[in-house]
């Protein structure tokens, strides 16, 4: 994929993470490649572009996959990274870690010149980590390296399995990924290494048998690579508590007041009422949309209906309620909620909503693609709904995040 300065993603990436994805995992026990094996309530893959999604900058996303899987990876890069896929590009893998990783780089835009290469194995590892090994990749242009100090004592032994030595574990560290490189140089030491046939243990490596300096910064526990079926349950333990609240349903609340207007037409719940008065505002003055919203993006934690929807767009001015419904239906699919239902309350002498219940929850429902029950009542004459100046409308909302966990079939 080749980013153009008028692509709809904006500029092009000068950064690119080439993903590694493409091993059989066959230590793990499992009949899936390693990278789709579930964790939690997502495979590793999608929790490693998590990752690199969380980076400040925007970057291109390699993800270097069995050819077999790439259909699939499609599909949860599309449920994952939602408007962001227009910047990861998938590609099949080849018969090492290093023809995958040359794959990945086959695929770099014109405009990346610096290149983070990351194992989807070590799929928990911090956006901080990723940060970090990019600053220094720039800052040095060398090679760059996570590293954790090796904590255990390191004996050196021979064949028969008879200690030589004790090594100094001081100048000793274990490597991690994402590891980073100037794009030109990673490139062609590639192009050397396959010229002279030699595979590598990591890009560390290779990079510095072409003669790249290589440098090391902090690593992170939590970037350990998942190999095991016990690497495996490590990581259920640290993700389970975090997704436990993040997985339970939502609720929101939302009120929207209007006072009536003569001189406009009325439309409520998403409906055309003929003879009646209408409400003021800048859009058709739909309080029990609006109110429906609000109670949507509460739910979601994503604001409310005056920060996304303001005022000052000229584009709203008179627009209907269900376009406000579908632009936040859009909003909550988009960042990954489902909604489960809404209940709405009209507070109000007029109009009469009964006879029209099952109309407006249709329209409603319909432009939400979620149920929505709706039901009136009065104040006894109490407040300005009860003096005819007006209505209220009340709205709460159930959403649920787990429905983004599923990938479109």
């Amino acid at each position: 994929m080749t980013f153009a300065p008028d692509s709809p993603v904006g500029s092009a990436p000068a950064v690119a993470v080439v993903v590694v994805a493409a091993g059989s995992g066959t230590r793990l026990g499992r009949p899936e490649p390693k990278a789709f094996v579930p964790l939690v309530d997502r495979t590793l893959l999608e929790w490693a572009i998590d990752g690199v999604l969380a980076l400040a900058e925007p970057v291109q996303v390699v993800l270097v996959v069995p050819a077999d899987q790439a259909e699939t990876a499609h599909r949860l890069v599309s449920v994952t990274a939602g408007a962001a896929s227009a910047y990861v590009t998938v590609v099949a893998g080849g018969a090492s870690r290093q023809e995958s990783v040359a794959a990945g780089l086959a695929a770099l835009g014109d405009a990346v010149d610096t290149v983070l290469v990351h194992d989807a194995a070590r799929c928990l590892t911090p956006v901080d980590q990723l940060a970090r090994v990019l600053d220094a990749t720039r800052a040095s242009g060398a090679g760059v390296i996570p590293g954790l100090p090796v904590s255990d004592t390191i004996k050196r032994r021979d064949a028969s399995g008879e200690v030589r030595a004790t090594v100094d574990r001081s100048e000793l560290v274990a490597v991690q990924t994402p590891q980073g490189f100037p794009r030109a140089e990673l490139v062609a030491a590639y192009a050397r290494a396959a010229a002279d046939g030699i595979e590598y243990t990591d890009d560390a490596a290779l990079f510095a048998a072409a003669g790249g300096s290589v440098r090391v910064v902090e690593g992170d526990a939590r970037a350990f690579k998942i190999t095991t079926p016990w690497d495996l349950h490590r990581a259920e333990q640290l993700v389970a508590p975090e997704r436990a609240w993040t997985a339970a349903p939502r609720t929101g609340v939302g009120v929207d007041v209007h006072a009536f207007d003569p001189a406009e037409p009325l439309w409520l719940a998403g409906l055309h009422w003929p003879g009646e008065v209408g409400l003021s505002g800048h859009s058709d003055g739909d309080a029990v949309a609006h109110a429906i919203c609000d109670a949507l993006l509460s739910a979601a934690g994503l604001g409310d209906i005056g920060g996304l929807f303001g005022t000052a767009d000229p584009a709203l001015e008179g627009a209907h309620g269900d376009v406000f419904l579908r632009r936040t239906a859009d909003l909550l699919r988009a960042e990954g909620y489902e909604i489960g239902n809404v209940a709405v309350q009209v507070l109000s002498n007029r109009p009469k909503v009964g006879p029209r219940r099952a109309e407006a929850e249709a329209v409603l429902g319909g432009a939400l693609g979620a149920p929505v029950s709706v039901a009136a009542t009065t104040t006894d004459g109490l407040g300005f709904p009860g003096e005819g100046r007006g209505l209220t409308a009340i709205a709460t909302a159930l959403v649920l995040p787990a429905g983004r966990r599923v990938p479109p079939k």
